[in-house]
């Protein structure tokens, strides 16, 4: 590095020091051999002070704002529930039936109540009254009907439970699980007692869809496989009613000749 460098640098650091003296109405004094490295963390102390920063009215400050990292309140959703038509009043399943649980105090009462019940006591007795509205007697358990109610409370307690939760993949294979149990007895229950299906659908409130009627693209194998499985078919059929007519003439023949005591002999088909 030259001597005329040297000064040159002296000099910009004389300066920019006599300019911060001067903003802070502070008199220069004489020139001082002051380190380059001193200087700069000085000055860069000195503008980082906020009193330092003066900046006119009519100037706009280049300064951006301060970010805010603070999350938003998220408002709670009204999540509808199947338990909320359940009054509080309502004893448990367990002691629904007890008389004496009827003529105790208040106290003991709202222990035994749906009050103070937790959220699974509160299920079976949701699951009781739609098992109530389909139930074909007193002692039914095993039916269709009695399953689909059941299934139905567990889906919506599913359903119930994702809307908090959305991320929760396990229950939600739970209930698709489910979904597909209970479209199989439905399609069961449709299938053989309409009327029941029926009664069963209005009842709970179950949309039931029809399923989609098969497609299938229709290709040249295809094709060609079908065709041979619809020969291979009615050659079948056709053996089989060979032997039926067989075994027919056969029984007629021994019908016909009841004194011989003997069969008359049966070709055996090809």
């Amino acid at each position: 590095m030259s001597l005329r460098t040297v000064f040159l640098s002296t000099s910009s650091v004389w300066r920019k020091w006599s300019a911060v003296n001067s903003l802070k109405g502070v008199a220069s004094v004489g020139p001082q051999h002051v380190p380059c490295t001193s200087v700069a963390s000085r000055l860069l102390g000195h503008w980082s002070r906020p009193d330092v920063c003066i900046i006119k009215s009519n100037e706009k400050p280049n300064v951006q704002p301060v970010r805010q990292y603070a999350r938003a309140t998220r408002k709670k959703q009204d999540i509808p529930s199947q338990l909320s038509d359940l009054p509080p009043s309502m004893l448990k399943l367990d002691y629904s039936a007890v008389p004496l649980a009827q003529t105790t105090d208040d106290v003991v009462k709202r222990l035994l109540s749906l009050e103070l019940a937790s959220h699974n006591e509160k299920l079976r007795v949701k699951t009781e009254q739609l098992i109530a509205k389909v139930q074909r007697d007193k002692n039914d358990r095993t039916s269709t009907e009695v399953k689909v109610a059941m299934l139905t409370a567990r889906i919506r307690n599913f359903q119930e439970h994702l809307l908090k939760h959305p991320k929760d993949k396990a229950n939600k294979r739970r209930m698709l699980m489910s979904i597909d149990k209970r479209k199989k007895k439905l399609t069961f229950l449709r299938r053989t007692r309409f009327d029941a299906f029926e009664h069963v659908c209005q009842q709970l409130g179950i949309t039931y869809t029809f399923p989609p009627e098969y497609y299938r693209r229709a290709t040249k194998r295809w094709q060609a496989k079908k065709a041979l499985c619809i020969k291979v078919f009615k050659e079948l059929q056709k053996q089989r009613a060979a032997k039926r007519a067989e075994a027919k003439r056969a029984e007629m023949a021994l019908n016909t000749n009841p004194s011989t005591g003997t069969q008359a002999p049966t070709a055996q088909a090809s």
